[in-house]
């Protein structure tokens, strides 16, 4: 009943039906919820570069800068070979290498194992890593974070008097 017998298939001149032959569907397509990779830029360590550098995607420097860095939004990363004296303006800032000059940044700055800064830094949140070297002035800037938490507790108090009723 359930055992079906095959006929032997006899060969034919017909031809083989064609395979689709499209490729997987990469990761990008397949997860369209996945965020988009943020543009990096990077200044080798060969480069030496006297004046202004201004953007608007982020920059990792591994060679010699003098002069501004401006990248308002972007994130700023200081590779171990990288010198700058410099007055940064970004929205993040990560040190490995030399930083001298002071640094205005809207999110958090952060110096690693073997960076030195010198200079003034001001950020609404900063991270300096035993053994990093930093001599300046912080200014932390709670505007961002103040904010926000007083808008928390303004709520906290309305909840406790809804669960008193």
């Amino acid at each position: 009943m359930w055992n079906k017998q095959s006929e032997p298939e006899l060969p034919s001149n017909r031809p083989a039906p064609a395979t689709n032959l499209s490729p997987a569907p990469s990761i990008a397509t397949a997860r369209p919820s996945a965020p988009a990779a943020r543009a990096l830029s990077c200044l080798g360590s060969s480069l030496q570069i006297k004046g202004a550098i201004t953007g608007s995607e982020d920059l990792q420097i591994d060679g010699k800068v003098e002069g501004p860095v401006s990248l308002p939004g972007q994130k700023l990363t200081v590779g171990n070979t990288g010198r700058l004296n410099s007055e940064v303006s970004a929205r993040e800032v990560v040190v490995y290498g030399n930083l001298s000059g002071n640094v205005t940044v809207q999110d958090r700055v952060e110096i690693k194992k073997d960076a030195s800064v010198s200079g003034d830094i001001r950020a609404s949140r900063i991270s300096i890593e035993d053994g990093a070297y930093f001599k300046g002035r912080i200014e932390i800037d709670r505007a961002k974070s103040f904010s926000s938490s007083s808008s928390e507790s303004q709520s906290v108090p309305e909840l406790v008097g809804a669960s008193a009723n």
